[in-house]
């Protein structure tokens, strides 16, 4: 006697996939096994069969939803290390339960699990991901084009960023669905071709849409990036990937005007979206010739149809087939449920502002660049982008030193409270957070007055390295948070202070020049550190304090 399995996967009302009916076949049932009670021993291994397969699909349904996050998923590996097929807890042995049309990775060691990747191979997946998040870097406000208002010329770099507020939220559910490659090299030809767009544009509001619409393309890595890594990496090996990938979007805004300044002052500022383009263009080949598909749905459903080729068998499927989902419901989803999130739970709400504080200064400060060192220390534009070295030398610090100090944080207070080696709290990641909220306010003062005065040079870029070095530890810290604090739904709750922090990074340069030209260097910088210290030192006390509580009281949080 012989029982086949076959559950299926449908979405709920929020877009996540869960168990909605399972079908059980058997060569030959008694004719009176009508209870609902199982009477026979085939018929109790095929509700436990059914049981076991029900919970590792919901477990699967969590993953498919942090894919994009970058998530811990230490218990989740843990139970996958004893092999690919005996994860469900169905054996061959077990000839009763196993479903034979079930298309698995070949154990944990299988060469085409990414997981299971030559080292060489992960790295040239991580590099290919990580280069194009440096060429919308490079930044230039044409003279040109009739632009005589000073916010307008901002708005010209700012738009950029405006376009990330909306770019991931539709980029993740793609990669979801067609696959990382598909998704990042398409968003790569988009930016190649609006970015070149803004080299040949003739008109500011051509300028503008062109800005708008590259940003659109350069947005994708930072929803598909994270779960690369993800993809690519066991949570004991992510760490070093990690800290590479958030370096190089952080870069962007040191080594883009480092070049674009003399670029423009050699040649016209229309080369330096012609170089950018070029750029682009090498990232883009790079991209055909290394990078591979890493998403495990993806890479069974290939699997699947080259077996149903060789074998004829159409029922085989993988656990992660959901024929009735569509592009829609996954836009539909990533639109919604971060604005959910965003107005009911006081944990994002209270990060969301943190976040949007320190991504819209840091973009102020790096608009006011141009201006300060021409007017006040007379510098050619060239030398100008030498001054934005600061800013990724803050940025480099601060990846490289807060992603381990966190991990030893975290572990120290997890032996603390958590001595019977349970789970650990979302709360071990804020102490992280006290640092760099001291760091930012202590930044911008010292870039403010220094400025203002103005002293010497290495004054102003002080300031700055210090704001930055206190603005990525902030940056670290909200996200771990967030992820843990709301596994389930991390992609989400991520993409609700993405959105934000990319308005804030589109808003705040915009008022810039309106803040100095009323109160100064000096005074505007005072009031961005006293927000900055309104906003940044209370909020890891009041989330070691409460965290637990709110999340308990949510139907979105991690367990308290």
């Amino acid at each position: 006697m012989a029982a086949h399995i076959s559950p299926r996967l449908e979405p709920d009302s929020d877009g996540l996939v869960h168990q909605s009916s399972c079908t059980c076949t058997a060569t030959t049932f008694s004719k009176t096994s009508s209870s609902s009670v199982p009477k026979t021993d085939l018929q109790r291994d095929q509700v436990m069969a059914l049981s076991k397969v029900a919970s590792t699909r919901s477990a699967r349904s969590l993953v498919s939803e942090v894919r994009d996050g970058v998530l811990d998923q230490r218990d989740l590996e843990r139970r996958e290390e004893h092999g690919g097929r005996e994860k469900n807890g169905l054996t061959r042995e077990d000839n009763t339960s196993w479903d034979p049309d079930l298309v698995e990775w070949d154990g944990p060691d299988d060469p085409q699990r990414p997981t299971s990747w030559a080292v060489r191979r992960k790295w040239a997946a991580v590099l290919c991901v990580a280069s194009s998040m440096v060429a919308p870097g490079l930044e230039a406000i044409g003279h040109d084009l009739s632009i005589q208002s000073q916010v307008q010329r901002v708005l010209v770099l700012s738009v950029f960023i405006a376009a990330y507020a909306l770019g991931p939220l539709g980029w993740g559910p793609l990669s979801e669905l067609y696959g990382r490659v598909i998704a990042l090299q398409l968003s790569n030809l988009l930016f190649l071709v609006f970015n070149l767009g803004c080299g040949l544009a003739q008109t500011r509001d051509h300028m503008i849409a062109f800005r708008f619409l590259a940003g659109i393309g350069g947005s994708a890595p930072l929803a598909i990036g994270g779960g690369v890594l993800s993809d690519l990496f066991r949570a004991e090996e992510r760490g070093r990937a990690l800290s590479v990938y958030s370096l190089m979007p952080l870069l962007g805004p040191a080594v883009g005007p480092v070049a674009g300044g003399w670029i423009a002052e050699k040649t016209t500022w229309r080369w330096v979206f012609y170089s950018t383009t070029i750029a682009c263009g090498l990232v883009q080949m790079l991209g055909l010739l290394f990078l591979q598909e890493t998403y495990a749905p993806v890479l069974l459903h290939r699997k699947k149809m080259r077996l149903i080729r060789e074998t004829g068998n159409r029922r085989l499927h993988t656990e992660y087939d959901c024929p009735d989902r569509t592009l829609l419901q996954m836009l539909a989803r990533a639109f919604v449920r971060p604005f959910r999130l965003l107005s009911t739970q006081p944990i994002i709400q209270v990060l969301s502002l943190y976040l949007m504080f320190l991504y819209g200064t840091m973009y102020l400060i790096l608009a006011t660049f141009p201006t300060l060192f021409a007017t006040k220390y007379g510098e050619s534009p060239g030398v100008i982008g030498l001054n934005y070295i600061s800013i990724g030398l803050g940025f480099f610090l601060g990846t490289q030193v807060c992603a381990p100090l966190q991990d030893r944080v975290y572990a120290a207070l997890k032996r603390r409270y958590v001595p019977d080696g349970g789970a650990g709290r979302p709360e071990f990641r804020v102490p992280m957070m006290v640092p760099g909220a001291l760091l930012v306010p202590v930044g911008i003062i010292i870039y403010a007055w220094t400025a203002e005065v103005p002293t010497h040079w290495l004054g102003p870029n002080a300031g700055a390295a210090l704001f930055a070095l206190g603005t990525i530890i902030g940056f670290q810290c909200i996200q771990g948070y967030v992820v843990d604090a709301y596994p389930r739904y991390a992609a989400s709750a991520v993409g609700a202070i993405t959105v934000l922090r990319s308005l804030a990074g589109f808003a705040f340069p915009l008022f810039a020049p309106a803040l100095y030209d009323k109160l100064g260097y000096g005074k505007g910088g005072t009031v961005l550190a006293a927000v900055s210290i309104v906003v940044g030192w209370p909020a890891p006390f009041l989330l070691w304090r409460y965290g637990a509580a709110l999340r308990a009281r949510s139907r979105f949080g991690a367990a308290a």
